[in-house]
């Protein structure tokens, strides 16, 4: 016969085989009668296809015509076994080629044929059983591959079909298990889910896991997981709970537990609480397990499983279904207002505040009346969602697409005139310098280095010159901060003064070498870094720091402090008694010299060049400052820390490794609490007489607000050795935090500040941070219902008894210690060199001025050439602290104001290239009256700079205003950078702005291809993440969002027309990659990377204008092969819907999280950009400028 001619050549490959078969079945197809060949064909497939890989490869590869060849056969076959064959076929490819042999199959149309297939094999009767169960199994793998395959099986009837089947063998386990299998995958859409509720398809699974038995296990996990899958229907999660099914799962649940002593059977009980999860998503279901006594069975069983770690599953779903239930509680607060309030000018007509002032004084707005959204079924189909959406990729609506508004349109917004107002905050403009002590008066011959000699027109601002071109006033001081005793309340400020080692003992601080210009600035560029304290110079300065430390206390201490709370009101006031914080009742505990020496030896970072600058921090100048502080709360105390400062501890301190499953540990403990209610004291307590070991604090809303918990700043005493305290702050919103991470609170100790050691050092341990149990209204959850608080918890063992300790989110940093360092640096400067400048911005809301500074180098001379080179260098503006909580910009900023205001040779080159704009604080009230976030209107001031209000955001029209003018006289700032910090990341990392990367992620190619675009604004961020350590290019973003489109990054790339407008974000915790990988960050790394970002201007100076430095060229090829080997750095994008924080990227432990409503999760990019070697070569030299089009 023909066909044995085909298929028995010996000489033929296992490939050539198969694909003569099935061209031969191709073939017979056109032939219905020749059913035995087909028969015979399928069954030589199925061979084939069972014992090689090879063979199933060739089947399934792409361009392969196989499988539509065994599809149509299957169509059109009227032959049982041949179906057989084919049906057997089909299982052994989707079997072993896993997910991508299976969509394949769909590809092909696999589904709809088979579908059909179930419908004419139940036209039978009975119903060919083997069809049957191989039917259902091979829809069972492909159906979740199909997106359509809810909407084809409801259709076609299918659904009904598989429901008989089981009704009709329900003792027929064979049959049975592959039917429950594609009912599982029927249920995964909601309105097949809530038809087959309705045809008794819940009692039917509750029938099949009935009484304990180990029989038929395998039917009994599928039967689970199918009702699982079914009771995420809110309609059957209520017809289970009416018909007492939830004591009924809890039953067997614990016969489960008890009888299944060798654990085989885990999967079996992990099936019970997915469906106890799945009907306990509703209200009643979450009632009826508290009526079953679900909370003490759940925590009783998860404790006894603790001491298996396979059973690990087990316990996290268990301690997820028990946060579920617990009871909702309202803080223990009347209302969730500020303790403190300030009268606004005038009352915002929208936004937050409005709502806030407008609220009825009766509403209760801590909590909702109810925190269960859930109670109105909406099981109705929609495709759209739940089936053409599932496999796509998400699409971040954020993203800005218009090309238009992408475009940067320079609108002046003021009238020029208006504008006016500013001339007298740049007299460097016009002032001629001749009542100025330069260094040289005598004329000498001026180079227009590189260019040709000609007309020289001298820019000014304006027709008149200020009268006053010197310094400007002292300005007004302020932020102070009252160390609540108690344990409820939100720590009221950001203080904190650092003291550089060198303050103690500058005296042994080298003199810089005085080596030639080209040398010290080449190695200066490459090599700052702060300088730390010697250890052979530590243990000296330990003796002087008792000493210094020690004197002033016996006469600012007091014995008795004043009132934590103070009266509710907006009264200002100055000129008052500030009194210091109280110290430890013990004295000094003496320490022996072996002790100290340790310390002191201590392995200390690398130290190369340092800032020159003067000892900053100054007790008596500080208090003289609070003094004059204008604040809402009437503030009576200097904190210890504050008063005498921080200096960096000399040694480092890494990220904290977190123990395994503390997060599970600490919410078994929240339950045991709630099954025994009696050991718990439930009030609010300030100061206790009789001390515990664990206290829930309470965090104060930002002032005119109702949220924003997240920085604290406060004060323990009474303490006492070996005992372990736990704090637990219960009312953060943020839905994660760096302290699941690795990150620690701060800790200040009087004690160990008086034994020399005057630092804030990283402490506790147990530390994770989770969903709690108590209830966040939709006032202060933007309308949105059933949302809850989170807790940061950690614990600590305090090393001296009776100590006076202060615990912070990060190192406090006050606007006395900012006004204390600008005195400082103001008075030290070598006036013949520096041009500094502080004058006042504005007055903010409560009186307090907004401190403006200008640095620049004073000219050579007052000869007309170098005053003009002095007025034409180009702006720098850099801003910070518009976020009060963000206590590490500061930080950061304090590094860059000393590196200006430094002697060394870079430093002097830095300020000859440029003149710096400076805003040090855009919110000082905020920073004073310890917001997180928000000025004393109540709103986030980085969401103000579209439309700033003069008189409810002084600080942003003033800042705006200031960069408008620049504009407007046609000096636009060649940078501009707001320092913020980053809860949710580590590293250091900038945020920019650009269309073509905004339009690419978009994942709009095409369009994006059509864009030019100057790539400049990436030449800085690569600058420094060869420079800095801390700095990481891969976090950097350059998208454009709509939700930060009134930003001041945002607003001024678009607005102002700055191209290198940029957010620079500084983390909380530490850092993942670099020197300081593994390692927490701290004062010292944040101000060495203020100083590695004015070291990066320069850089980014001598490759934009390589004409102007007098440099060997092979050093400027060096510097450019270094920016360009960059080029490759992927640049990742993350988006959020709050703040101005992305995603949280890494993996987090939320195995004991609540999945209420739980926040959007956005998805991650799908690909990262990457610039052409072309747009690479215009980013870096810049020489010729192609613009955007």
């Amino acid at each position: 016969m023909s066909k044995l001619k085909v298929v028995g050549e010996k000489s033929l490959t296992n490939s050539s085989r198969v694909v003569g078969l099935l061209a031969q079945l191709e073939k017979i197809n056109t032939d219905s009668t020749d059913s035995d060949t087909a028969r015979y064909v399928t069954s030589k497939i199925l061979h084939l296809a069972q014992s090689q890989e090879k063979t199933r490869r060739e089947m399934t590869t792409k361009g392969s015509t196989g499988m539509e060849v065994l599809l149509s056969t299957l169509e059109n076959t009227k032959d049982l076994q041949t179906v057989l064959n084919i049906l057997s076929i089909l299982i052994e490819l989707v079997s072993s080629g896993g997910g991508r042999r299976a969509s394949f199959l769909v590809a092909k149309g696999g589904s709809q044929i088979l579908l059909q297939l179930l419908m004419n094999a139940s036209k039978d009767s009975p119903p060919h059983e083997e069809v049957m169960v191989q039917t259902h199994s091979i829809l069972a793998k492909i159906g979740p591959k199909d997106k359509k395959f809810g909407v084809k099986a409801r259709v076609i009837g299918a659904l009904t079909v598989t429901l008989s089947l089981v009704k009709q063998h329900f003792q027929n386990y064979r049959l049975v298990l592959p039917c429950l299998q594609l009912l599982r995958v029927y249920s995964t859409n909601s309105v097949n889910s809530v038809s087959l509720g309705k045809n008794g398809v819940v009692e039917l699974m509750f029938k099949i896991i009935g009484p304990f038995s180990k029989k038929n296990s395998a039917l009994m996990k599928v039967a689970l997981d199918t009702l699982a899958a079914l009771l995420k229907s809110k309609t059957n999660a209520r017809r289970a709970v009416d018909r007492g099914y939830v004591q009924v799962l809890l039953t067997i649940y614990v016969d489960w537990h008890r009888h299944d002593n060798r654990h085989r059977n885990m999967l079996i009980r992990k099936g019970i609480l997915q469906s106890l999860k799945s009907v306990t998503n509703i209200k009643l279901g979450r009632k009826a397990f508290i009526d079953a006594n679900g909370m003490k069975i759940l925590y009783n069983t998860s404790q006894e499983c603790l001491a298996v770690r396979t059973l690990d599953p087990l316990v996290n779903t268990s301690s997820l279904i028990m946060r579920k239930c617990f009871p909702k509680n309202r803080l223990p607060l009347p209302t969730i207002k500020s303790s403190f309030h300030f009268q606004l000018p005038i009352i915002p007509v929208t936004g937050p505040v409005a709502q806030l002032y407008s609220l009825p004084p009766e509403v209760d707005d801590v909590v909702d009346e109810s925190d269960d959204n859930d109670d109105i079924d909406l099981e109705v189909e929609n495709e759209l969602e739940n089936e053409d959406d599932l496999d796509q990729s998400f699409k971040n609506d954020d993203i800005e697409t218009d090309i238009n508004k992408l475009r940067p349109q320079q609108v002046p917004g003021r009238t020029i005139e208006e504008l006016k107002m500013y001339e007298h905050l740049f007299p460097e403009l016009v002032d001629d310098f001749q009542d100025y002590e330069l260094i040289s008066k005598e004329p000498k011959p001026f180079v227009f280095e590189g260019k040709a000699r000609g007309p020289i027109v001298v820019p000014t601002a304006g027709e008149e010159v200020p009268g006053n071109s010197g310094s400007a006033k002292k300005g007004v001081v302020v932020k102070e901060r009252a160390s609540p005793k108690g344990e409820e309340a939100k720590e009221d400020a950001k203080g904190h003064d650092r003291t550089l080692p060198q303050q103690l003992g500058g005296q042994s601080r080298a003199a810089a070498s005085a080596h030639s210009f080209n040398n010290d600035l080449v190695k200066a560029l490459d090599r700052i870094t702060l300088q730390s304290v010697p250890s052979q110079v530590a243990s000296g300065l330990n003796a002087g720091m008792r000493k210094d430390f020690g004197l002033p206390l016996t006469v600012l201490s007091c014995t008795k402090t004043c009132p934590h709370m103070a009266k509710c009101g907006s009264t200002l006031f100055e000129g008052r008694t500030v009194h210091l914080g109280k110290l430890c009742c013990t004295g000094v505990e003496t320490e022996d010299d072996e002790d100290t020496e340790s310390h002191s030896s201590t392995e200390q970072a690398s130290s190369v060049e340092a800032s020159d600058g003067p000892a900053l921090h100054d007790p008596d100048l500080y208090i003289e400052i609070v003094k004059n502080t204008k604040s809402v709360p009437e503030y009576s105390e200097v904190a210890y820390p504050d008063y005498f400062g921080h200096i960096p501890p000399p040694f480092k301190e890494p990220i904290l490794e977190r123990p395994y499953g503390v997060q599970r540990t600490k919410i078994a403990q929240d339950i045991e609490r709630l099954i025994h209610q009696n050991d718990i004291i439930d009030r609010v307590v300030y100061d206790l007489d009789n001390p515990t070991s664990e206290y829930d604090l309470i965090l104060n809303s930002d002032i005119n607000s109702n949220h924003y918990h997240q920085w604290f700043y406060f004060e323990v005493s009474g303490m006492r050795p070996g005992v372990a305290y736990r704090f637990n702050i219960i009312n953060c919103e943020k839905s994660n935090s760096q302290f699941n991470y690795g990150m620690q609170p701060l800790m200040y100790s009087v004690q160990e500040a008086l034994n020399a050691r005057p630092w804030w050092i990283r402490m506790g341990t147990d530390i994770c941070y989770y969903k709690n149990h108590f209830s966040r209204s939709s006032v202060a959850a933007g309308g949105q219902k059933g949302k809850s608080y989170y807790t940061i918890t950690f614990t600590v063992n305090f090393p001296h008894k009776d100590d006076v300790c202060y615990f912070a989110y990060h190192y406090p940093y006050t606007y006395s210690t900012l006004q204390m360092h600008l005195q400082k640096l103001e008075s030290a400067h070598n006036p013949q060199q520096i041009y500094f400048r502080k004058d006042v911005l504005c007055e903010t809301l409560s009186g307090n001025s907004c401190p403006l500074v200008t640095i620049t180098a004073m000219p050579e001379s007052n000869y007309y050439e170098h005053i003009c080179q002095f007025r034409t260098r180009p702006y720098i503006f850099l801003s910070a602290r518009v976020h009060p909580g963000e206590t590490n910009a500061s930080w950061v900023m304090k590094g860059t104001l000393e590196y200006l205001m430094s002697n060394s040779p870079t430093a002097q080159s830095l300020r000859e290239a440029y003149i710096f704009k400076i805003v040090p604080m855009l919110n000082p009230d905020g920073v004073i009256n310890g917001n997180h976030r928000c000025s004393l209107s109540g709103e986030d001031l980085n969401r103000q700079w579209q439309s700033p209000n003069p008189e409810l955001h002084p600080t942003i029209y003033h800042a705006k205003g200031l960069l408008q003018y620049l504009a407007a006289v046609k000096r636009l700032p060649l940078v501009y950078c707001d320092y913020h910090g980053h809860s949710r990341k580590k590293n250091v990392f900038m945020y920019g702005c650009s269309i073509k990367e905004t339009v690419w992620h978009t994942h709009d190619n095409a369009a994006s291809c059509d864009i030019v675009e100057d790539m400049g604004y990436r030449t800085l961020p690569k600058i420094l993440s060869h420079i800095a350590p801390a700095f990481c290019m891969s976090s950097c973003s350059f998208v454009v969002e709509k939700s930060k489109e009134s930003t001041a990054r945002v607003v001024v790339w678009r607005e102002i027309g700055v191209q290198r407008s940029y957010t620079m974000e500084s983390t909380l915790c530490g850092c993942d990659q670099g020197r300081y990988k593994g390692l927490q960050i701290g004062t010292r790394e944040l101000e060495e990377m203020g100083a590695k970002f004015c070291v990066g201007l320069l850089r980014l100076k001598r490759l934009t204008s390589p004409l102007e430095y007098n440099l060997p060229s092979n050093l400027l090829d060096f510097e450019n092969d270094l920016i360009d080997s960059s080029c490759k750095v992927t640049s990742p994008t993350t988006y959020v819907l709050d703040e101005d924080e992305p995603r949280f990227l890494e993996e987090v432990d939320y195995s004991a999280e609540s999945n209420d409503d739980l926040d959007v999760e956005l998805a991650e990019n799908t690909g990262d950009y990457e610039p052409s070697a072309q747009e690479e070569i215009l980013s870096d030299s810049e020489v010729s400028r192609t613009h955007l089009i």
